[in-house]
């Protein structure tokens, strides 16, 4: 039986206080007007000093959790995607497994940059057709406020914080993740950077002096590779799912500036109707951001049950990121057949195990003495 990782659940979190461009004119050289016309961002969310990605994580998690009907402790994996973790170890992903209780499964961190939600779907979507799991947490969170230079308005008019989180289950059901398409140019690396913090620039005061510390963006470049490579990476995914441009419901882009959104449906040939955009109430929230405005589709009423839907992003690396992801119902795999179970049972009976020999047990004789067992077991 061939098995699929179906979205059955989806949550977000945002921070409350709000930094409008009316608020920026009055700290650096800039004014709502070019913001809006060159990034079509209005405004953007922001943490306060009591939270950090790990929190936003969780609570987006379990809004997930709730709306899937699934509780922690029935979660196999959990994935999250950031670029800005509480601590460089221990790895985010732990934390957010613990605070959610989620006693001893496997989680771990996914780092690539603005399209690490797309990259972490589609690596749940490995772990639920292997059979290797039935339930994964993906996650996408940033806070990055904490990372920009706010008199540098290159960088600080487009970023705000915020998680998303969706639940992907094991069914039979044609749906979750039909196609992916993932690509990375490390060439471009230094185009949208964080200098220091890591090992080749670790904290001092000479970096700290620096700037170091600071996110680094070539804006006319980035703007150059995301127009480039958004289009073609869409509808090459909608070509590997054995679909066409009108059997998209709806398209939802990362939310980075809303020319490359236009352009990137253009060349698409997607009409305005059939795309989603949120960029203008929360700026760029990086692996946040599809899943975002995922949750908002849903809300909103333009993303629904049955829906074909088309996720893009670009980032850092640089890096980029298609699938195309069908929402079923939320609906269990079929049970196994009485006589697939029947054999399982009879084959796992000692007395039949014993029958065939180090096929059985590789590692272990063919039999062994009953009191031996018994003591054993005991």
């Amino acid at each position: 039986m061939k098995l699929y990782g179906n979205i059955i659940g989806w949550g977000k979190y945002i921070p409350s206080r709000v930094i409008t461009n009316a608020d920026l004119e009055k700290t650096i050289d800039t004014s709502d007007e070019w913001i809006v016309t060159r990034t079509g961002i209005r405004e953007r969310h922001v943490v306060g000093d009591d939270e950090n990605t790990s929190q936003m994580s969780i609570a987006a998690a379990r809004e997930a959790l709730e709306r899937a009907g699934v509780r922690p402790k029935d979660l196999d994996l959990i994935i999250v995607a950031t670029s800005s973790p509480d601590y460089l170890t221990p790895p985010i992903s732990s934390q957010v497994q613990h605070g959610l209780g989620a006693k001893t499964i496997g989680a771990f961190t996914l780092v690539t940059g603005c399209t690490g939600f797309v990259y972490a779907l589609s690596t749940a979507q490995q772990f639920i057709a292997s059979g290797a799991c039935k339930t994964v947490l993906v996650v996408g969170a940033e806070l990055l406020s904490r990372f920009v230079d706010w008199n540098d308005r290159e960088t600080c008019v487009l970023f705000g914080d915020g998680a998303g989180a969706v639940v992907i289950q094991a069914t039979d059901v044609p749906s979750g993740v039909l196609s992916f398409v993932l690509g990375s140019d490390g060439a471009g690396g230094e185009h949208l950077i964080l200098p220091g913090g890591g090992a080749a620039n670790p904290p001092s005061h000479k970096n700290l002096d620096d700037g170091l510390h600071s996110l680094k963006m070539n804006g006319r470049e980035v703007f150059k590779f995301a127009t480039r490579v958004l289009g073609k990476a869409l509808r090459q995914a909608i070509q590997q799912a054995g679909l066409q441009t009108e059997d998209i419901d709806l398209f939802i882009p990362h939310q980075a500036n809303i020319r490359i959104i236009e352009s990137a449906a253009q060349f698409a040939n997607l009409p305005p109707e059939k795309v989603f955009v949120n960029i203008q109430k929360y700026g760029n929230t990086s692996a946040a951001s599809i899943p975002i405005a995922l949750c908002e589709a849903f809300e909103e009423g333009r993303a629904k049950i049955g829906d074909t839907l088309a996720f893009v992003a670009f980032g850092a690396g640089l890096t980029w990121a298609a699938a195309i992801v069908k929402v079923a119902e939320n609906v269990k795999p079929a049970p196994k057949p009485r006589w697939q179970n029947f054999f399982t049972e009879w084959l796992a009976r000692d007395h039949n195990l014993s029958r065939f020999g180090n096929y059985a047990t590789p590692n272990a004789p063919s039999s062994e003495p009953k009191e031996e067992k018994t003591r054993q077991s005991g």
